[in-house]
């Protein structure tokens, strides 16, 4: 089963989507706002995918503020966790707020908040998981 890690300082958001990807998506989850956690779990290789906000208020690495954007610029940047999809999550849809998060943190991916159509959801999930060749 494919795991999905969801990065969000929102604990309704997080529940929200853990169940839609559990009960839509057959997807297993894991969710944690540690910036230390993410990146540990990133390099385990325990999942295949990370769902990251991009407005994480309350995380900080080693000692500084960061979101969600700093934290995909550090996974892209290193080589073990470089392939790893990010898909990025965010209350900020504002025209040009997609192509410009996209490029400034190298994410996979971009989600606007709220999510209305569940199935779309998972679906863009489910497209960016890498397939496994058995």
């Amino acid at each position: 089963m494919k795991t999905v890690l969801i990065v969000e300082d929102d604990l309704i958001n997080a529940r929200v989507f853990s169940k839609i990807l559990t009960k839509r998506g057959g997807l297993e989850v894991k969710h944690t706002e540690n910036v230390e956690e993410v990146i540990k779990i990133a390099q385990s290789g325990e999942v295949d995918i990370i769902l990251m906000d991009v407005s994480l208020s309350k995380s900080v690495y080693q000692g500084k503020s960061v979101d969600g954007i700093k934290i995909t610029q550090m996974l892209k940047a290193d080589p073990q966790t470089a392939i790893l999809p990010i898909i990025l999550v965010t209350a900020h849809a504002m025209e040009g707020d997609r192509e410009n998060f996209l490029k400034q943190s190298g994410a996979d991916g971009y989600i606007s908040k709220p999510i209305v159509d569940h199935q779309q959801f998972v679906d863009q999930i489910l497209a960016l998981l890498p397939k496994q060749n058995n």
